[in-house]
């Protein structure tokens, strides 16, 4: 397709025309980030036609817009960028009412119809088929590393999220990222990566699409993996294991043994630093600044920080001379949510974003393996803390085979370092409480917990 095909007729009249409308819509999409506070105005960063809005037949319009919002951006080159994928159509069918976004009143779609085009089955499988046949597309550009099959069919995983995903044909899951930053992004970029050093614990990404046509500064939109079938979910599974009464040891320490095998992949493929005294120091101001946050945000936290804060500052009074830590590129989310058992039994690592919230560049930062350890010792205490009465036995038996199956595939006990891990462990819960005191408050009880636990202790995990 040319670039004039491929590039939206008329972009400057575009947006305007469409302003209204998603001024009603986006804040009420789950992926949005904004939300609770106003959007004050739209700037069309490429607009873009994977299928043509020329003719009677549907069409399918791509779209990256920044949002302003007060509060959160200064400048129109600071807000917030999402990925939009528009359905075009004369007259929306029944099927699609659900997806409905307006009817256009002006401009270049004036008369007609635009919904979310992800919803359309049709225009689903055109997205795959971009995707089969690599190369530029306006400012586009798609890319893959094996052939995929013609004619798989979409459906959408209806999930609450901060991205959108399709499932095609049981084969393949493509995620679209929503919120869209300048740079790789890290669920494309980590899992090559693993590709490469041979690790098959992540599936390795077949397709994906992004901006600037293959440019360092190159935006990721979406990647395609292969769909593991059949597989159980980490989180799920645990909550089956409490609620039958078993014990859950033997996957936590293969779940450990898993991890430990992606990180070691990941410091063979990609740089490792050690962090020296200053950045040590910087580690502990960050974790300290954010503690400072939550309880202004939560008042629960106030008395315990005094003894929060010692766990942050143990990590900084470590002897001169001693041994330094090694950082790293890692998950940056892990928890049982994020993991996967296959039918043969073995276990998956998936989505490598990280915490989408956080800025890519601190995403991508190299960081201690230890960090990702943290996350999942904190997803064992939620588990056990889902079922009444709570099981506190059953979270230390699982926290401790995790550090023992890690132990066994790195050589490294994560134990060993107890207090980095507990800095790491805390900082997780103080940021559980903020997430838990906003958006769940029935589960505030879960972190704060931890967060007693943890304020209390001096030299153990």
């Amino acid at each position: 397709m040319s670039e004039t095909a491929s590039t939206a007729r008329a972009p400057v009249a575009l947006l305007p025309s469409l302003v209204p409308l998603l001024h009603e819509w986006l804040p009420r999409q789950r992926w949005f980030a904004g939300k609770g506070r106003p959007v004050t105005g739209f700037a069309l960063v490429s607009a873009t036609e994977l299928l043509p809005l020329d003719t009677t037949a549907p069409g399918l319009l791509h779209l990256l817009v920044r949002v302003q919002q007060p509060g959160l951006t200064t400048t129109a080159a600071q807000a917030d960028c999402y990925q939009l994928l528009l359905g075009v159509r004369n007259n929306l069918p029944p099927q699609l009412a659900s997806a409905l976004i307006g009817h256009v009143p002006d401009g270049p779609l004036a008369g007609r119809t635009i919904y979310e085009g992800l919803s359309d089955p049709r225009l689903a499988a055109l997205l795959l088929e971009r995707l089969r046949t690599p190369g530029p597309m306006g400012p586009l550009r798609f890319s893959r590393t094996v052939a995929i099959p013609e004619g798989l069919a979409p459906r959408a995983l209806d999930t609450e999220q901060s991205n959108s995903s399709l499932v095609y044909g049981d084969s393949y899951i493509l995620k679209v990222f929503r919120r869209v930053y300048p740079g790789a992004n890290p669920d494309l970029e980590l899992p090559l990566a693993l590709a490469r050093a041979g690790c098959t614990r992540v599936p390795a990404p077949v397709a994906w699409y992004e901006t600037g046509n293959g440019r360092p500064e190159a935006s990721t939109l979406g990647v395609l993996q292969p769909y593991l079938r059949g597989s159980e979910d980490g989180w799920q599974l645990a909550l089956d294991a409490l609620g039958a009464g078993r014990d859950f040891t033997a996957e936590a320490r293969a779940l450990g043994r898993a991890t430990a095998e992606v990180h070691t992949a990941l410091a063979d493929a990609l740089p490792t630093v050690a962090l020296g005294r200053p950045q040590t120091e910087n580690l502990v101001h960050a974790m300290s600044r954010r503690l400072d946050a939550a309880a202004q945000a939560v008042p629960a936290l106030m008395p315990y920080v005094p003894g929060l804060r010692a766990a942050f500052e143990a990590v900084g009074d470590q002897p001169s001379g001693s041994r330094l830590w090694r950082a790293q590129r890692v998950h940056g989310d892990l928890h049982l949510g994020q993991t996967l058992r296959t039918q043969d039994g073995d276990w998956s690592v998936i989505d490598f974003e990280g915490e989408p919230a956080k800025p890519l560049a601190e995403r991508r930062r190299p960081q201690p393996p230890v960090r990702d350890v943290a996350g999942m010792l904190r997803s064992f205490d939620y588990a056990a803390r889902s079922y009444r009465p709570w099981n506190p036995d059953w979270a230390e038996r699982c926290r401790d085979a995790y550090c023992t199956g890690y132990a066994e595939a790195s050589g490294t006990d994560p134990r060993a370092e107890p207090a980095l891990l507990r800095a790491y462990e805390t900082d997780k819960a103080v940021y559980e409480v903020v997430y838990e005191a906003r958006h769940r408050p029935d589960w505030l009880p879960v972190p704060m917990a931890a967060i007693r636990r943890l304020a209390a202790q001096t030299t153990t995990p």
